[in-house]
C-alpha cells in the first residue's frame, strides 16, 4: 500500500494516528467488528460510519488518518463518495473489496480483497465473513508493526484464524437443525438479536438477514441497551437471539438474557461448547467451538445466516433473490 507521495504500507501503520471505516449494511457491520479488532489489538482509535451519514456530515479527518473502505461490489455509491472525500481531505485510504478493478479498488491508496468469489444471492454471506477475516489480519498487521504484538501473540492469533475453516464445517451442522425448526420459528412475531463486544455487530447483522431474506421483524441490539428501552417489547411472542460465547463479557451477557428471559421472552442462544446454563435457560440452544475471540464472530454469524434462510425457505421466499434489493448499490 503507498499513498500518492510514495509512503510505504509499514510507515502508514506506524503514522496513523486515527482509523475511520465505512461501510453501508453489512459491510458496515463487518466494519464494526473491525473497530473491536484494532482498537484491541493495535491501540488505535477506531470510527466505524454509515457511508451514507459520513459524506453528509462535515466529517473531521485529522491528517494522520487511515480511512477504510468496505464494499463488496466495489461500486456501492455512498462508500465510493466516502473515499473520495476523504482522499480530498489529505487522508489515506484502503479499500477492502471482492471484485478487483472495481471502482473504489482502483481509487483507494491500497487495496485488500475478499477473495470470496462470486455471490450469487443478493444477502452478503461469505463476503461478510471474509471481511472479519481480513480485518482480523489487518489489525495483526497494524498491531506488529506499531511494536504493541510481540511474535508469540501473532503466531497465537493467525493459528486461532487457521483453525476457523474447520470449525465452520462443525456450525453449517446447524443447516438441517434449522431446516426442522423453521415452521415453529416463523411463528413469532418478532425477533430481538442481541450480544456483547463483537457479539453486537453479529447480532445487528443477524437481525438484517432476517429482514432481508424472510421479511420479518427483527431488531439488533448492544445486550447492556436492553433495559433502556427493548425489554417493553419482551413476552412470548418474542424470540430473543443472544449471541454469548465464552469471552470477558460472557457473565454480563448472561444477566442481560435472564432479564429478557424473567419477562417471557423465548431464548435462541449461541454459545460456546456445551454450556448447560445457557442450555438451560434456552428454548433453543446452538453450540460453537470453543475459539480466540478474535474469530468468535466469524462462528456466531454461521448459525444467524442459516436461521434466516431456513425462515425465509420455508415462508415460500426467493432468498437468492429478496424484494425490492439489489446486489450492487450503485444510487444513493
Amino acid at each position: 500500500m503507498r499513498r500518492p507521495t510514495g509512503q510505504k504500507t509499514q510507515e502508514v501503520f506506524k503514522s496513523i494516528e486515527r482509523v475511520f471505516i465505512i461501510a453501508c449494511g453489512t459491510s458496515n457491520y463487518a466494519g464494526n467488528v473491525g473497530k473491536y479488532l484494532i482498537e484491541q489489538l493495535a491501540k488505535v482509535p477506531v470510527e466505524c460510519d454509515i457511508a451514507s451519514e459520513f459524506r453528509y456530515r462535515n466529517p473531521v479527518i485529522p491528517a494522520k488518518s487511515l480511512v477504510i473502505t468496505i464494499s463488496q461490489s466495489g461500486e456501492t455509491a455512498d462508500t465510493l463518495a466516502a473515499i473520495r472525500m476523504a482522499k480530498e481531505m489529505g487522508a489515506t485510504t484502503l479499500s477492502i473489496c471482492n471484485v478487483k478493478s472495481s471502482t473504489i479498488d482502483r481509487e483507494a491508496h491500497g487495496h485488500l480483497y475478499m477473495n470470496s468469489g462470486p455471490e450469487i444471492g443478493v444477502a452478503s454471506t461469505k463476503a461478510f465473513t471474509s471481511t472479519m477475516a481480513v480485518l482480523n489480519t489487518l489489525a495483526i498487521a497494524i498491531a506488529r508493526t506499531r511494536g504493541v504484538m510481540n511474535e508469540a501473540e501473532e503466531k497465537e492469533l493467525v493459528k486461532s484464524l487457521l483453525a476457523v475453516p474447520s470449525q465452520m464445517e462443525g456450525v453449517l451442522s446447524y443447516d438441517k437443525y434449522f431446516e426442522e425448526a423453521a415452521s415453529s420459528l416463523k411463528l413469532f412475531r418478532g425477533f430481538l438479536y442481541m450480544g456483547r463486544g463483537t457479539s453486537f455487530p453479529i447480532a445487528m447483522e443477524g437481525a438484517l438477514k432476517l429482514k432481508e431474506l424472510a421479511y420479518m421483524h427483527a431488531e439488533g441490539y448492544a445486550a447492556g441497551e436492553m433495559k433502556h428501552g427493548p425489554l417493553a417489547l419482551i413476552d412470548e411472542r418474542m424470540a430473543i437471539v443472544m449471541v454469548a460465547p465464552t469471552d470477558h463479557l460472557y457473565e454480563k451477557t448472561i444477566s442481560n438474557l435472564e432479564e429478557a428471559r424473567a419477562r417471557g421472552g423465548k431464548v435462541i442462544s449461541i454459545g460456546t461448547g456445551d454450556n448447560e446454563k445457557l442450555r438451560e435457560i434456552s428454548e433453543h440452544y446452538l453450540a460453537i467451538p470453543k475459539a480466540h475471540w478474535t474469530v468468535n464472530a466469524i462462528l456466531s454469524v454461521i448459525p444467524l445466516q442459516l436461521m434466516s434462510y431456513h425462515l425465509a425457505s420455508n415462508l415460500g421466499y426467493d432468498v437468492d433473490q429478496p424484494r425490492n434489493l439489489a446486489k450492487s448499490v450503485t444510487v444513493e
